[in-house]
C-alpha cells in the first residue's frame, strides 16, 4: 500500500535561535520512499544535515525570529503487514548478547533501571523468558498509565509514569523499556507515526507516537505498549536510548508552539488525495 505522511510545525521565536530537528522518515526506510519526505521552512533558511551517533538523520537551523513553520511531506510504500511477531523468539544471556545491544541494558534520562529493578523481578520473574515475558511488561503498562494528553509532561520518568498512573505514549514507552532492561532485555525508544489503518471510527487526533524496540531471538522486534494491539503502516523516524536522545525539535532558546499537525493516510496508486490534516492542539 502507499501512504502520505508529514507534519506541519509552526513555532514563535523571540529571537534568532538553533534548532535540532528529528522529523525524516528513518534511514531504514529511505527505500521504500516513493516521494521523500524533504524538510521544508518558512520562511526558508539554511538546513544542515547529519546523522548522529544512532544513525538517526538528523537537520540543523537557526530559525529567524518571528513565526516559522516547518513542514515534510512525502509518500511511502509498506507492505501492509502488522508488526512482525514470532512467540518462539527467546531472550539471550547477557553474555551472547552483541555488543552494539549492551546501551540498550543501561540506565538512561528516563530509565531508571536501578530503582525498578527489585519491582520488575517481584512483578515479572514468574513469566515465562523470551517473547511472553516481554508482552507481560507490555499488558501491565497498558493497564496501569491512563492515557490522556492532559497528563503530558517532558520530564515524566518511568518511576514517576509507574507512581502516577497517568502519561502518554512516551511515558507507556519509558516505562515498559525500564522493565526490560531490568529483566536483562534490551529495549531501545522508537518514535514516529503510527497510521490508524484498519482501526475502528472514530479516529482520534493523529500525532507522533512512541514504542519501543525489545532484542530477542537475534533481532530487533516492535512492541507497543500504548495500544498493545496490531498496528498496520508503522513507519520509524529515530531511534535511542530514550525520549532524550529523539526529541523531533529541540531548541536552544525559547519558543512557543503555535501549530501542530501529523498526517499520515493511505492513498491510492493512481491517485493522490489530500492529506487528512487534523489540529492536535
Amino acid at each position: 500500500m502507499r501512504m502520505r505522511l508529514g507534519c506541519r510545525l509552526t513555532f514563535d521565536l523571540p529571537a534568532p535561535t538553533p534548532m535540532i530537528l528529528l522529523l525524516n522518515v528513518h534511514y531504514s526506510r529511505a527505500s521504500d520512499l516513493e516521494r521523500p519526505d524533504l524538510l521544508v521552512t518558512d520562511p526558508p533558511v539554511a538546513i544542515e544535515a547529519y546523522r548522529d551517533s544512532f544513525g538517526n538523520w538528523c537537520s540543523r537551523v537557526v530559525a529567524p525570529a518571528g513565526l516559522m513553520t516547518i513542514s515534510t511531506d512525502g509518500v511511502i510504500r509498506d507492505d501492509g503487514r502488522p508488526d512482525p511477531a514470532d512467540q518462539s523468539a527467546e531472550q539471550i544471556p547477557v553474555e551472547l548478547l552483541p555488543a552494539e545491544a549492551l546501551a540498550y541494558l543501561l540506565p538512561s534520562r528516563y530509565c531508571e533501571t536501578d530503582v525498578l529493578s527489585d519491582f520488575a523481578w517481584a512483578q515479572f520473574n514468574h513469566e515465562p523468558q523470551g517473547w511472553p515475558r516481554v508482552q507481560a511488561v507490555c499488558d501491565f503498562v497498558h493497564e496501569k498509565i491512563r492515557f490522556g494528553y492532559e497528563h503530558s509532561r517532558p520530564t515524566r520518568t518511568a518511576v514517576e509514569a509507574l507512581n502516577e498512573g497517568v502519561g502518554v505514549c512516551r511515558d507507556y514507552t519509558h516505562l515498559a523499556i525500564t522493565l526490560c532492561r531490568c529483566l536483562n532485555i534490551p529495549a531501545r525508544y522508537c518514535t514516529g507515526y503510527v497510521s490508524d489503518i484498519g482501526q475502528p471510527m472514530p479516529h482520534s487526533a493523529m500525532d507522533f507516537a512512541a514504542w519501543m524496540e525489545v532484542y530477542l531471538g537475534g533481532r530487533w522486534w516492535v512492541f507497543d505498549p500504548r495500544n498493545n494491539d496490531t498496528r498496520f503502516g508503522r513507519v520509524l523516524i529515530a531511534q535511542g536510548r530514550d525520549a532524550a536522545d529523539v526529541p523531533l525539535t529541540h531548541s536552544f532558546g525559547r519558543h512557543e508552539l503555535k501549530g501542530f499537525e501529523v498526517w499520515i493516510d493511505e492513498v491510492g496508486e493512481a491517485d493522490e488525495p489530500s492529506a487528512r490534516l487534523q489540529q492536535a492542539l
